[in-house]
């Protein structure tokens, strides 16, 4: 009888040793895919919207404080809902290994249907990884331009999110269709 308790116990250990290194190892991994490094480590993305993203306020500016790929394309607030998103996001790997998007040629032809599936996914979570860094709460609403402070008054009053108004960003935006770009907010 206790031969049997020791080895179960033994067998309890191993197991839960093996379960906090799984663990480790899976939350490192998770952690270094969030990193610009990583983002950036296949061409299709350091040759274009990397190239896009150093240009922007996101990458550099006055205060130092840099927005990396997963601060804007990656949810925070639950790791149930990032790992959900990052096995979502492994399908890329299929597209990156069939040459989907391999040239600028055959990336400027799927980019704004790229964008839209981006910028539908934002609307949809009202803009949730704007918010980690912007809310509402923290403007300082009378210190911005006066057109500026207008616009977020009526966004808020108006429920609308960041991504109705601020699409081009980070990015250059691909205003392929016949749309119009909001002319005051296309920063690009």
């Amino acid at each position: 009888m206790k031969k049997g308790i020791g080895l179960g116990l033994l067998l309890l250990v191993i197991g839960g040793g093996a379960g906090v290194v799984f663990s480790g190892a899976f939350a490192s991994f998770i952690q270094y895919s969030n990193t610009l490094g990583f983002c950036i480590s296949c061409h299709e993305m350091e040759s274009t919207v990397y190239q896009e993203y150093k240009t922007t306020i996101h990458y550099k500016n006055p205060v130092g404080v840099r927005a990396v790929c997963s601060d804007c394309h990656v949810p925070h607030k639950s790791w149930i809902e990032t790992v959900i998103f990052k096995v979502g996001a492994t399908r890329e790997l299929f597209y990156h290994m069939v040459g989907a998007i391999d040239t600028r040629a055959k990336f400027d032809a799927k980019r704004q249907e790229l964008a839209e599936g981006v910028w539908a996914y934002l609307k949809a979570s009202d803009s949730r990884t704007c918010r980690n860094c912007h809310s509402w709460k923290a403007m300082t609403l009378a210190d911005q331009r006066k057109s500026i402070r207008v616009e977020h008054e009526s966004a808020q009053k108006n429920g609308k999110t960041c991504i109705d108004c601020h699409k081009g960003i980070a990015h250059k935006t691909p205003w392929i269709k016949k749309e119009a770009a909001p002319a005051s907010f296309n920063l690009q």
